[in-house]
């Protein structure tokens, strides 16, 4: 059943689509900068501090399964609202925490409600549009998604200096009301996708759409490579950054990921090109700069200016493959965007994963040439995969549009 409407959607409701959505997923991001003065106040060893991520990524990944397909079955305003209210929750229950348990467990209710809101706007963004313009919308949110990510380290370290951690989650909660209400008053009202179908079911009916939609296939195992290409640098930057002769603080070496915003910029005109019909151009022009962002890299220890080019240029490629990969998606299947959205970061999920392990691992023995060759032969992997499954990808995807 496609549910897309015809009308174009006003550009007012698409920039409260990437606002809202980068104020969502900034939610799961902000205890990263913050594990020091969380491990201080709870009598938390610095090796264990990081089950506070893990919790946060668990709840991550339980919103994938669990949480993001309901938009498909059920009413996607009401469950904005309810998960909204949720979140708010969730961030006082964070910020009031006593106990490391209670700790724990609002970190995992806040990555499983943020990552719901997150995805589930994305989705939502997607089924408001109209087919001719899906992808410049999604790209617009895609881009508040990744601006709200790179801000967030920078928001929680300004609060937590100014009012602890605890003001960083009370100050979320604030923020997230403040987008509630516009939030209500505009998001359209559209029809169930699926009504049809019970909750066992539409879970079970994402291993079907895993198994049945080449798309998503493709598309997946290319963003679960350029994940894993972008967590082996962002993973291991840190390390050579915080030692000598650099010694960054931690808040001069998240300032180079501002150089990425240049990839949040590029990421609604990839959408707009996927709907002129570019999407395979865009896909190879993202993948080479991908690959060839680990010259510059590997150079950080000649010129800071060279791994600043080099962040532009992975970033770059990175959010304009990413776009390009749910605008093709989110056409497959018009009555499946929540599941499919779901399903594709999954591969995400555990592309990071590897990612972050291999990088660690590999700088460790080879220091920080052997994490951009490590890097570098990702990229090209991906490369390789695209240009052998371009082919049937598109004719996939021309038999999707005679179905539409």
């Amino acid at each position: 059943m496609n549910v897309q409407p015809s009308a174009r959607i006003s550009p007012s409701l698409v920039w409260l689509f990437a606002i809202a959505s980068g104020l969502s997923v900034a939610n799961v991001y902000y205890a990263q900068p913050l594990l020091d003065a969380l491990a201080r106040d709870f009598g938390i060893s610095q090796a264990a501090v990081g089950g506070v991520i893990t919790a946060t990524q668990l709840g991550c990944a339980l919103a994938l399964l669990f949480l993001v397909p309901l938009g498909d079955r059920v009413d996607r305003r009401r469950l904005m609202a309810i998960q909204m209210v949720a979140l708010i929750v969730a961030l006082i229950a964070a910020g009031m925490a006593q106990s490391a348990p209670v700790l724990l467990a609002g970190m995992l209710a806040v990555g499983l409600l943020g990552t719901a809101m997150t995805q589930g706007l994305i989705a939502y963004a997607a089924s408001a549009a109209a087919p001719h313009e899906q992808g410049r919308v999604v790209g617009t949110a895609q881009g508040g998604v990744f601006i709200g990510l790179l801000l967030a380290r920078v928001f929680a370290g300004g609060i937590s200096d100014l009012a602890g951690w605890r003001g960083v989650y009370f100050c979320a909660a604030l923020l997230m009301l403040a987008i509630a209400i516009p939030l209500w008053r505009r998001l359209p009202v559209l029809p169930p996708a699926s009504r049809t179908l019970s909750y066992p079911r539409l879970l079970a009916s994402m291993l079907t759409l895993l198994r049945d939609e080449k798309v998503l296939q493709v598309r997946g195992m290319l963003a679960l490579l350029m994940f894993a290409a972008f967590n082996i640098f962002w993973s291991a930057l840190v390390l050579p950054l915080s030692a000598p002769p650099y010694s960054f603080s931690h808040t001069a070496i998240g300032a180079f990921g501002l150089a990425g915003m240049v990839g949040a910029l590029a990421a609604a005109r990839a959408g707009e090109w996927a709907d002129r019909g570019y999407a395979r151009r865009t896909s190879g022009i993202a993948l080479l700069a991908l690959v060839l962002a680990w010259w510059p890299l590997s150079l950080m220890e000649v010129s800071l200016w060279a791994l600043a080019i080099g962040i532009v240029l992975l970033d770059l490629g990175g959010q304009a493959l990413h776009v390009t990969n749910q605008s093709l998606i989110f056409r497959t299947r018009p009555d499946a965007h929540s599941r499919l959205v779901g399903l594709y970061m999954l591969f995400y999920a555990v592309g990071s994963g590897l990612g972050a392990i291999g990088t660690t691992v590999t700088y460790a023995h080879f220091g920080w040439q052997g994490v951009c060759l490590l890097g570098a032969v990702v990229s090209l992997l991906a490369l390789v995969f695209w240009w052998l499954t371009q082919r049937q990808v598109a004719e996939t995807m021309d038999c999707a549009t005679e179905r539409r």
